[in-house]
């Protein structure tokens, strides 16, 4: 049987790498070529048990070389396009890499995309671009105004444009998805859960911003790639769905989960100074996915919880190497990866 030939970007980042092992897993007639550029966040261990597989090859490479995207585009049924600067904090700090990725390289791909015959495109987005909610406002929605508050979250909601624009005025065959946190297996260790678990692996103290009563909601990423596969499978062409875990939580509430089942006490949390704009609380209601698709989230936070932190206990030769001291005060606090 003759399968799709998938062009992944961003596939050797967290969520990106969750879903290559996933596809490979579940539609094992279908081809994956992974382009991505090797970033601080990305690691090629994510992958190591696929890098045999006949049906997935790697390419390094960036997306903001439209020369090297319109070669691996030719030969393409669908991108899938998880690449992006995702850490609020650096972007925050210095946005140009943020601006050059996340909005030059989605329309590089987006022209590619349009001159090889109008190729599937799927754009993976972030709740960050629907701005801030307090708490008795209701949950984000494929309708919900744009608004956002960091130059990270910006520069998605440019992409999102782009790629909405591109439909309407190329007719290019797109999906969107704006997911809430994730987290799981291969996260990059400056994120918070999975710095949390580090941490508290080697005996540090938990950074903490503000008060730590910002609200977020948590999807197990295992949930977030079943409603990909759905929205690219089932899902119709131009519109946007929003896949959300249903966890609200406060970043406090989070801590004193991940100290209780590690055994340690509060006296490991470290309150910090707050990030400039703050988004207060995240929420998805993911109704639209539940009815047109039929997904919804199955991982009770408590046991995907459990399940991360195993993962981190059972892999330390993956996450040592990749700590290094100068580090802590760029992951002191809370950030999030939608790639």
């Amino acid at each position: 049987m003759c399968g799709m030939k998938i062009l992944v970007t961003g596939g050797a980042g967290f969520i990106g790498s969750n879903f290559i092992h996933y596809w490979l897993k579940n539609n094992p007639s279908d081809k994956i070529v992974n382009l991505y550029k090797l970033t601080y966040a990305g690691n090629l261990d994510n992958l190591k048990s696929v890098e045999k597989n006949k049906n997935y090859s790697f390419v390094k490479g960036d997306i903001c070389d439209p020369a090297l995207v319109n070669t691996l585009v030719k030969d393409t049924d669908l991108i899938v396009h998880f690449a992006a600067e995702s850490h609020v904090d650096r972007s925050i700090t210095d946005c140009s890499e943020f601006i050059k990725t996340n909005i030059e390289g989605t329309q590089i791909l987006l022209d590619a995309a349009k001159n090889n015959g109008l190729i599937r495109f799927h754009h993976i987005s972030t709740d960050e671009v629907f701005g801030s909610l307090q708490i008795n406002d209701p949950k984000f929605t494929e309708t919900t105004p744009y608004d956002p508050r960091s130059p990270y979250s910006a520069s998605k909601a440019a992409s999102d444009h782009l790629v909405r624009a591109y439909y309407h005025t190329h007719k290019l065959p797109i999906t969107i998805s704006n997911c809430s946190n994730n987290y799981g297996p291969y996260q990059f260790p400056e994120k918070l859960i999975p710095l949390c678990i580090t941490n508290l692996l080697t005996e540090k103290k938990l950074p903490l911003y503000g008060k730590g009563d910002n609200v977020r909601d948590w999807i197990f990423v295992d949930d977030h790639i079943r409603g990909l596969e759905m929205i690219i499978k089932k899902g119709k062409i131009g519109e946007t769905y929003c896949l959300g875990g249903d966890n609200e939580i406060t970043n406090l509430e989070l801590i004193r989960k991940i100290l209780s089942a590690m055994g340690f006490g509060e006296e490991m949390i470290q309150f910090v100074n707050d990030r400039p704009g703050h988004d207060f609380r995240y929420a998805i209601d993911f109704q639209k996915a539940k009815k047109e698709l039929g997904w919804k989230p199955i991982f009770n936070f408590d046991e995907g919880l459990k399940e991360t932190i195993n993962w981190y206990k059972q892999n330390p030769e993956w996450w040592k190497k990749l700590i290094k001291p100068a580090d802590a005060k760029a992951m002191a606090g809370e950030v999030k990866n939608t790639k």
